[in-house]
């Protein structure tokens, strides 16, 4: 038991960081976690393949913890692994390239304490001017794809608000809770599986707030290759499969096929064709593990989907796809179609 100045008991936090490659903040990363004020704060660093000595300086640090896994499980089963052993009444996830300020922390647990709170996600910002956002809750479309929510835009503070996503670079919840969702998929690997939890939380009952003054510094870089095309697609799709409710799919099925003849048409012009179609095989190789995951989801769900999918968006950002010229009529068909077809699901 830690307690304050005034012999008030602290809340105890696991933090879990994922350490890939050599992370050149990973130091920093840690050193500020444990730097937290009004909150007993524990990291554990799950050894992904990091390729540097990082790990082994970090680790005899007090209140810090390793787990070396033998393999790159990837964010989805990295953080599984690392709540695994988490002591805290709170997991905190935090990106390995993202530096708290002291009091993020305290903040995230103040919030997620609030009754029907599930998640607290930080303001993520940009390490090139922390002024600008790099996340502020990300927003999902009603075809399954998803963003860095306010992206470059100033932070003007406030008070917190509901978004859709909590941002997997800096989120908070009770462990009670993690455990209770089993965490994240791991077949996931890496992304949209901050979106699956997210979206459980809401599906349950609960909110997921964002909150402004919770700040994580991010040296946000956006990587551009064929695996990580290849994840994203297929992530998407399988988030579509196991989440979405089968009237809602139906309804939305000649928008969500124009999608993915649109998305082969980018990924041949882009030079990642062959990823997309990986995707699909994936899918089809998997299909055990989809039908499975989605009787889970569907039988936890406690709102309608007529409820919770309110928090979907129609309108696409040039975030989240990299046709400009498209985007406008795209979104104007999107929000014609959605309200024609939302009252039926």
């Amino acid at each position: 038991m830690t307690t304050d100045g005034e012999g008030k008991v602290l809340p105890r936090v696991s933090a879990v960081v994922l350490a890939w490659k050599a992370e050149p903040w990973l130091r920093r990363c840690v050193e500020a976690l444990l730097a937290s004020e009004k909150v007993a704060v524990g990291v554990v660093i799950v050894d992904n393949g990091c390729t540097n000595d990082d790990v082994e300086i970090l680790e005899p640090l007090t209140g810090v913890s390793v787990v070396r896994p033998g393999e790159n499980l990837g964010f989805a089963g990295g953080c599984n692994a690392g709540a695994r052993v988490a002591t805290g009444d709170y997991i905190a996830l935090i990106n390995s390239d993202a530096v708290v300020e002291p009091t993020t922390l305290a903040r995230l647990v103040d919030e997620a304490t609030r009754p029907g709170v599930g998640i607290a996600g930080g303001s993520v910002r940009l390490a090139d001017d922390p002024r600008l956002i790099n996340s502020a809750g990300n927003p999902v479309h009603v075809l399954g794809l998803t963003w860095a929510g306010r992206m470059g835009e100033p932070e003007v503070g406030g008070e917190p608000v509901d978004v859709a996503v909590a941002s997997g670079a800096c989120q908070l919840m009770r462990r009670a809770l993690w455990e209770d969702l089993g965490g994240f998929d791991v077949e996931y690997f890496a992304y949209h599986e901050d979106t699956e939890l997210s979206m459980r939380v809401w599906r349950r009952g609960l909110r997921v707030v964002y909150v402004p003054d919770a700040v994580a510094v991010h040296r946000y870089e956006f990587s551009r290759n064929e695996f990580k095309f290849y994840l994203i697609e297929r992530n998407r799709l399988m988030f579509l499969a196991t989440l979405w409710g089968w009237r809602a799919l139906l309804l939305l099925s000649p928008a969500l096929i124009g999608l993915e003849l649109g998305m082969v048409a980018l990924a041949a012009k882009q030079g990642w064709l062959r990823a997309k179609l990986r995707s699909w095989r994936w899918l089809l190789g998997h299909a055990g593990h989809i039908r499975r995951r989605r009787r889970l989801l569907q039988a936890e769900r406690t709102l309608p989907d007529r409820e919770w999918m309110r928090l979907l968006t129609d309108r696409l950002d040039t975030n989240a796809i990299e046709l400009p010229a498209v985007v406008g009529p795209l979104n104007a068909f999107m929000r014609a179609y959605w309200r024609l077809v939302r009252p039926l699901v």
